[in-house]
């Protein structure tokens, strides 16, 4: 016969086995939720903010990164202030412009002191892994030995006709795909959450080559039915409108006639301008499935970016550097699986954002010396004290078109400081989005150009 007495305790020993299991799975739901999320920060290189499809793009295929803008958080005017591969990446790793950091040639290193105060070497302080793949583009001397995995070529600038490590030939996109795999398996391993940064070539010409996009031969027959239209201000018009101190040994006009002269050129260009970004689409759709497999993928923050705009023939150019709207303009899209959302904003924001962003989401204080904000701010609702207004500058020594704007949310102001009589331009970009009339002699804009040169001086100092 049952002892009675054990059969009246065994209800209490449930009880007490359920408010166990219970206090357990409290703490694991807290200890999940606290956990560090991992962050991939995705750079590609010269991509214009409208050649993806979540950007309305219709002809180009992105399938992998528009899946990832429908359940994130894209940024419909994310901008660069300043459009040069060295001074936009040194301003996405401190937060700051231009004329605090001082990164406006290609052979300018960040100091130490500026490194320990970048996104990648805080989150390591703090105890994230961290990884640097492809095209540094900071200097001349790589701080490797700062990261836990470093995959970055000694030449500032990599060839698209790469190698393997066993000397293999291999497109330098494809390369990244494998090293992304390599750095997930190394990350995976530890407890540890990890901050990589994919830095890819493309879709950036080879300099030198006149076949200047350089994609794998798998994507040889993607848009070849297709016609790709052209802007309005790729008519001749546009370039005979500026002045000779502009067109003088103008790097963007001897792009163009390379690329853009004849219309056979043109569609040619364009197309494998999209190929090699249809093939970074396709490493991130691999880089998605990699993340799964090593049940990371729902613990892990996507942010894609360009490093700047590219001219595919607007205003008679080819390249970046000028402060119109193709060259300084970049898509910008955040994934948090954590808060999936689908959310579309229109709030100007900058690449000096992304730091302070990064640093938030790794839940670490920002530090006063990044002059971004965090991009977290708009998600949470604080849109009312949000810029409405940048500076931007470009200071490249080789080119002698240095230039200078105040981007506000509906007109831009730009000047070229070392024309006599000084050259200067006002759109309103409300009225005039393709920036096609030049407004600053007009009588009734005198008013509106005083106010902006006003606001131009005023944030031209505060960069500094």
């Amino acid at each position: 016969m049952a002892d009675p007495t054990k059969i009246k305790q065994k209800p209490n020993l449930i009880k007490q086995r359920i408010i166990t299991l219970l206090i357990i799975l409290l703490w694991s739901i807290k200890g999940n939720a606290q956990k560090k999320p991992n962050i991939i920060f995705l750079l590609t290189d010269d991509h214009r903010w409208d050649a993806v499809g979540f950007n309305g793009n219709t002809i180009i295929k992105t399938p992998n990164l528009d899946r990832l803008a429908s359940r994130g958080v894209v940024f419909r005017n994310a901008f660069v202030v300043s459009s040069i591969c060295c001074s936009s990446r040194a301003s996405i790793l401190t937060g700051q412009y231009m004329a605090r950091h001082g990164v406006n040639t290609f052979d300018i290193d960040l100091s130490t002191e500026q490194l320990r105060l970048t996104y990648p070497l805080i989150l390591k302080q703090a105890g994230y892994q961290t990884g640097f793949i492809g095209k540094y583009g900071v200097g001349l001397n790589h701080p490797a030995s700062f990261f836990d995995y470093w995959q970055c070529p000694p030449t500032y600038q990599p060839d698209y006709e790469s190698y393997d490590q066993e000397k293999r030939p291999i497109h330098h996109t494809d390369l990244i795909s494998n090293q992304i795999d390599e750095a997930i398996t190394q990350f995976s391993a530890t407890d540890k959450p990890f901050c990589l940064s994919v830095s890819f070539k493309a879709p950036h010409c080879q300099d030198g080559d006149p076949r200047q996009f350089i994609y794998h031969p798998r994507y040889d027959s993607l848009y070849q039915n297709v016609k790709i239209s052209k802007s309005e201000t790729t008519k001749p018009a546009y370039w005979d409108y500026f002045p000779e101190y502009f067109k003088e040994n103008n790097e963007g006009r001897n792009r163009w006639t390379l690329r853009f002269d004849t219309e056979e050129k043109y569609q040619q260009m364009v197309k494998a301008y999209y190929r090699l970004i249809t093939q970074v689409d396709d490493v991130v759709g691999n880089m998605m499935q990699k993340l799964k497999e090593a049940g990371l993928d729902e613990n892990t923050i996507i942010i894609f970016m360009g490093d700047n705009g590219f001219f595919l023939g607007e205003h008679g150019l080819a390249g970046k550097w000028f402060p119109y709207e193709e060259s300084i303009r970049v898509p910008l899209m955040v994934y948090d699986p954590r808060q999936s959302t689908g959310r579309r904003y229109d709030q100007m924001v900058l690449n000096i954002d992304i730091a302070p962003t990064i640093l938030r989401y790794a839940d670490i204080p920002v530090p006063e010396t990044m002059q971004g904000k965090p991009l977290q701010n708009l998600l949470a609702g604080q849109s009312k004290n949000w810029r409405r207004s940048f500076y931007y500058e470009f200071r490249f020594p080789p080119f002698p078109q240095h230039c200078e704007a105040l981007v506000t949310d509906r007109y831009k102001y730009i000047v070229y400081p070392k024309t006599q009589p000084l050259f200067e331009e006002l759109y309103d970009l409300r009225e005039d989005p393709l920036e096609t009339k030049n407004r600053i002699n007009l009588e009734n804009h005198y008013k509106i150009k005083k106010q902006l040169v006003r606001k131009f001086k005023v944030a031209q100092k505060a960069a500094k």
